[in-house]
């Protein structure tokens, strides 16, 4: 008969060895490069137009033109943790993590159809199913890095989803900006960049996500945002001048808007909100392109704000556009995120592929309630 100390310690070794060759494996992959190596229905390089800026004295649809500035590096250091960073490269017991933080012990809710547990803090409560990196916050879907296991009875968890999911959520939810309160707000694609095209009659997304954007402007004022608009018309924007632009505004937060394609598809539907991968953990949305799992982006700096961002606008549409939850989401691949050194996250507001959704996208009447739903989320 095993020692019982000892079959735990067998099985923490083989999880490690486990992880550093998947880890060396993805270290050996390809990074993803220019804006050219992107998917088709993401932005690319092309005509740059001259950005334009609207604040919160100038009600749309006025919008004064402007030159972009020569990019100045300003980057807000993010905020500590107000509790101990979780190890990143090892498995922790989550009995253990949980009694270290000062909070409850996970709580069994289920057996069938798999292992379920609870954990919550004052902020709210995180649901986590052994074998599943799907889990939810507060009732809202988001995606984690590893799947829990169970090891000699107890729950363990992977460090960066301590550190990088569970501390930021459970821990400190509360999410701060600066007191300018800069907003970049980025219609997706544009000009020969047409995006998805609509399942009903074959208009363009660009012409949504730009519709969106400009109704966001006037509620976003009304809260106290300077709001600038990587662009205001049919023009192509690269991926690259989208980040320098918020760059040199000194945005304090980022906002991406695009609209979904599972074409051909029309099955699909639902809302999907994105955020970078931390270094360290393997992306939810590859699209087959490389996921290099150590790659330390500069975005990588403000993790657990992207997260809270993402988790904070991601009800609030939720729950204004009555679409299916398909969760908070990461990946690496998406260029606008990339380079940021500010909270930054991606909205899909729904699937144009899907013809029920690509109604509700096309009246202009539920584009005024998704932007009516981010700008009261970031009242």
């Amino acid at each position: 008969m095993f020692d019982p100390h000892n079959c735990r310690v067998s099985k923490l070794a083989g999880i490690l060895f486990c992880s550093a060759l998947i880890f060396f494996l993805a270290g050996c992959a390809t990074t993803p490069g220019s804006d050219e190596t992107l998917p088709p229905d993401w932005s690319k390089n092309g005509v740059v137009a001259k950005p334009f800026s609207v604040t919160n004295s100038m009600p749309l649809p006025t919008i004064t033109k402007i030159n972009l500035p020569p990019v100045i590096i300003h980057s807000n250091p993010p905020p500590a943790h107000v509790i101990k960073p979780a190890p990143i490269l090892t498995w922790t017991s989550l009995n253990r993590w949980a009694a270290e933080q000062k909070i409850g012990p996970p709580l069994l809710l289920a057996k069938s159809p798999l292992t379920t547990y609870a954990i919550s803090s004052g902020h709210g409560v995180m649901v986590l199913a052994i074998g599943s990196r799907e889990a939810t916050w507060n009732g809202l879907t988001l995606h984690l890095g590893f799947a829990p296991e169970i090891i000699d009875g107890e729950i363990f968890l992977h460090g960066l989803d301590l550190e990088k999911n569970l501390e930021p959520l459970l821990g400190e939810p509360a999410l701060t900006f600066g007191p300018a309160r800069v907003i970049v707000i980025d219609p997706g694609h544009g000009g020969l960049n047409a995006g998805t095209i609509c399942a009903l009659d074959g208009r363009p997304e660009k012409q949504f996500t730009l519709d969106w954007a400009k109704r966001l402007v006037p509620l976003l004022a009304s809260n106290g945002w300077t709001v600038f608009l990587t662009r205001t018309n049919d023009v192509d924007v690269s991926l690259s001048t989208r980040v320098a632009f918020a760059e040199a505004h000194h945005a304090d937060a980022f906002i991406s808007l695009h609209f979904n394609s599972a074409a051909p598809d029309q099955k699909q539907c639902g809302l999907e909100t994105y955020c970078l991968t931390p270094a360290g953990m393997p992306s939810t949305l590859t699209r087959g392109f490389a996921d290099p799992w150590l790659e330390n982006l500069p975005n990588n700096n403000f993790d657990a704000q992207n997260l809270r961002l993402a988790v904070r606008l991601h009800r609030a549409v939720l729950h204004a556009s009555g679409e299916e939850d398909r969760g908070v989401r990461r990946a690496r691949f998406i260029g606008v995120l990339r380079g940021q050194k500010r909270p930054a996250i991606l909205i899909e507001g729904g699937y144009l592929s899907n013809p029920h959704e690509a109604a509700k996208i096309e009246d202009p009447a539920f584009r005024q309630k998704l932007a009516a739903a981010v700008a009261g989320a970031l009242k």
